[in-house]
């Protein structure tokens, strides 16, 4: 039996090793348009903050391991382009225009996310550049290099944006900032996104929302972003305004597309024909709020539904219940995180949401080296249920976010998560966890 995948980071090697691990016998090929498999693409705003490092320190595994010791058919350089559900193919070209074809019994679509490039004047120039994969990042940090980079414009103002001009700066490069819309982060409850806009100014980030760009021109002394209300002059431009999901291959070949155009798949990540799966950020997934369809590209979900996937090939089913969008992200000083649901979204999902605010303390309040926390809890006024929580602060927080995203997997009331028995020690927390006095003040409310 053949199990054959597309793309070979995260969902993709997963799959791959763990297929293999449990049924040595079945034959396992990677199709991977990229020279690079199995690396830590989160690690690139940290590796490019530090000119010393090779970018190659992010790779988890090279092909040559998975080639030699786990005995898969790993093709670097090769681009599925079209699946052929009835003759049960994929075809494509290497990177050298060779063409070729492989049949398979069964079939995992792992293309991944690819990065927004606005169909604009410009963003074809030498020194404007996304950053999604470790080619990406290399190309990046030459740039800088062989430049000598002292002024940058990051598109976006996201994760990767935040950890880019994070990274820029720990570089001494000057550094604007450009979207469109003018919410600095909108999905963030507005005094704890004034609490990180803040951070941000305070490192000499010049931050312009609001404002669209029109073109980019080359001129003598570099580049020049004309935008609604400003011209810019630069370096360099880093694309960062978000990634979309890479399911064209997969819609012409007839598969059933969903949210945010994601490839749409069962709790066995199965797609609408039952040979063909999908996993990692080309697939959509299940929120475990809500209960609906959601695209949240995730790498502890691409790397879980890769084992599934595997599993479910081998024969042991295997069920993944969903996501509840836990993420978090570090933007100098601070350390931002949510999971869950925010009001808006709450309200769109036809909950009826209360939420509460709150501002403590990291550790003890006589403990040194206490500072701030921020946390906003979101309940449901109906039903008593936790819905979401978002939180920053200088420490604590990273970790912290975990205990309130098992809750909402475990679809826990507010009144319950406040009654948790969580760790206490002055060097990590006041007496009431910040989480637990959080949930305390939203009852209240509730």
């Amino acid at each position: 039996m053949r199990f054959l995948i597309i793309g070979g980071d995260a969902a993709g090697m997963s799959a791959a090793s763990r297929a293999k691990r449990k049924n040595p016998d079945l034959e396992v090929i990677v199709l991977e348009k990229t020279r690079d498999v199995s690396y830590s693409a989160c690690g690139m705003p940290y590796n490019i903050a530090d000119p010393e490092r090779d970018m190659d320190e992010l790779v988890v595994r090279r092909a040559e391991v998975f080639i030699e010791k786990n005995n898969i058919n790993l093709l670097i350089g090769h681009r599925a382009e079209r699946i052929n559900t009835g003759s049960k193919t994929v075809s494509g070209d290497t990177l050298d225009g060779r063409p070729f074809s492989f049949s398979y019994d069964f079939l995992l679509i792992a293309t991944g996310a690819a990065p927004v490039m606005p169909d604009l004047p410009g963003f074809d120039l030498p020194g404007v550049m996304p950053l999604k994969n470790l080619e990406h990042g290399r190309a990046i940090k030459d740039f800088i290099t062989k430049n000598k980079v002292k002024k940058a414009v990051i598109l976006g103002m996201g994760y990767i944006g935040l950890e880019m001009c994070e990274a820029l700066r720990e570089r001494a490069i000057e550094v604007d900032m450009v979207k469109p819309r003018k919410p600095f982060l909108p999905w963030l409850v507005p005094a704890l996104s004034e609490v990180v806009y803040n951070e941000v100014v305070q490192n000499n980030v010049r931050l312009y929302a609001g404002s669209s760009v029109k073109k980019i021109i080359s001129t003598d002394r570099g580049l020049s972003l004309e935008c609604d209300n400003i011209t810019l002059e630069t370096d360099m431009v880093i694309a960062a305004s978000g990634v979309t999901p890479c399911s064209k291959i997969a819609s012409e070949a007839g598969l059933e597309t969903g949210v945010s155009n994601a490839i749409a798949v069962d709790f066995q990540l199965r797609t609408s024909d039952k040979t063909i799966y999908a996993a990692g950020d080309c697939a959509d997934a299940v929120h475990v709020v809500t209960g609906k369809k959601c695209w949240i590209p995730l790498a502890l979900r691409a790397n879980r539904a890769g084992w599934a996937v595997a599993d479910n090939v081998c024969g042991t089913e295997t069920r993944l219940d969903g996501v509840a969008g836990t993420s978090v992200f570090r933007v100098f000083s601070l350390e931002v995180a949510r999971t869950g649901l925010n009001m808006k979204e709450a309200e769109e999902n036809g909950f009826d949401p209360v939420e509460n605010t709150i501002k403590t303390r990291s550790r003890a309040h006589a403990h040194p080296g206490s500072t701030t926390i921020y946390v906003s809890m979101v309940g449901d006024r109906t039903t008593g249920r936790l819905i979401g929580v978002q939180m920053v602060g200088q420490e604590g927080v990273a970790h912290r976010i975990n205990a309130p995203a098992v809750a909402l997997h475990s679809k826990m009331s507010v009144q319950a998560f406040a009654q948790c028995d969580l760790a206490y020690a002055p060097p990590f927390s006041p007496v009431w966890d910040p989480m637990l006095t959080a949930a305390n003040q939203l009852l209240k409310k509730i």
